[in-house]
């Protein structure tokens, strides 16, 4: 399975890495984040993100930027492993093997030693910068079952990206009530216990705002800035997703059927 830390998770030097991860202390009284950052043959876009996301979290919180190559077949990991020597807060993770978005997603925060969990996607076009007006909104909220989740106002991608995105989104409404109208947007900042409460599947990125709406949490929707790919190219077909998207929604809807609310009570 690709998610196996045991089996197809290797740290940056290459050597097996343990399945629990260690909760760092957080330094100076600054609120600990992890953000995570899914990368396949992004050798080029490394760099910039890297700086991007440092400059922006950088001095506001205690930060570890926690990239986790899946199954690149290109200079990514010796990339971000020459970063690394620059940039103290850079964690790396490598899958053996390509696993998907996901499961990188996945391993990311399993590993992630903050309370706190940013997402990104590695293609470079989140804008780090935005990551700040997630966090005001969930910082401020009294439930702490709570996501931010990025809404591109200005979509850079092309006209079929778009479309296939605007049918995806009215099936989630129409089928799982899903009111937030840019779910596949891959900014995001939650509790890194609440993440783990989410049901592990193949895709599951593309379904968060439902999953978390179904263990209670709430849910907001940010305007962010989406940038145009300028460095590299898209890892996966529209048609592809399309396709899987089907069975997908198939086996989310069984999910949100089958969940129960506990109210527990202890004495």
């Amino acid at each position: 399975m690709c998610y196996d830390a045991k089996h197809n998770i290797r740290q940056e030097k290459g050597a097996p890495v343990a399945t629990t991860r260690k909760q760092q202390p957080v330094k100076d009284g600054l609120t600990g984040i992890s953000v995570i950052v899914p990368v396949k043959n992004e050798a080029d876009n490394v760099r910039p993100l890297v700086e991007e996301i440092q400059n922006a979290l950088g001095t506001a919180f205690d930060l570890e930027i926690v990239y986790v190559d899946d199954g690149s077949s290109d200079t990514t990991l010796e990339t971000l492993r020459i970063l690394k020597t620059e940039f103290p807060a850079l964690k790396i993770l490598a899958h053996h093997t390509s696993c998907g978005q996901s499961a990188a997603v996945h391993t990311g925060v399993c590993y992630a030693a903050h309370e706190w969990i940013a997402v990104l996607d590695g293609d470079g076009q989140n804008d780090p910068a935005d990551l700040p007006k997630l966090w005001e909104w969930v910082s401020s909220q009294e439930n702490p079952w709570c996501m931010a989740i990025g809404r591109r106002v200005k979509r850079q991608d092309a006209g079929i990206r778009k479309f296939s995105s605007k049918v995806a989104a009215e099936a989630r409404r129409l089928l799982l009530k899903d009111s937030i109208p840019d779910s596949g947007c891959g900014i995001k900042i939650l509790p890194r216990a609440l993440f783990l409460e989410l049901p592990y599947f193949d895709h599951m990125h593309r379904f968060m705002p439902s999953l978390v709406k179904r263990h209670g949490g709430r849910v907001a929707s940010i305007p962010v800035a989406h940038r145009p790919r300028t460095r590299g190219v898209s890892k996966y077909g529209t048609l592809d997703r399309a396709l899987v998207g089907i069975f997908d929604l198939i086996g989310v809807i069984w999910l949100l059927r089958r969940y129960r609310k506990r109210n527990v009570a202890t004495y």
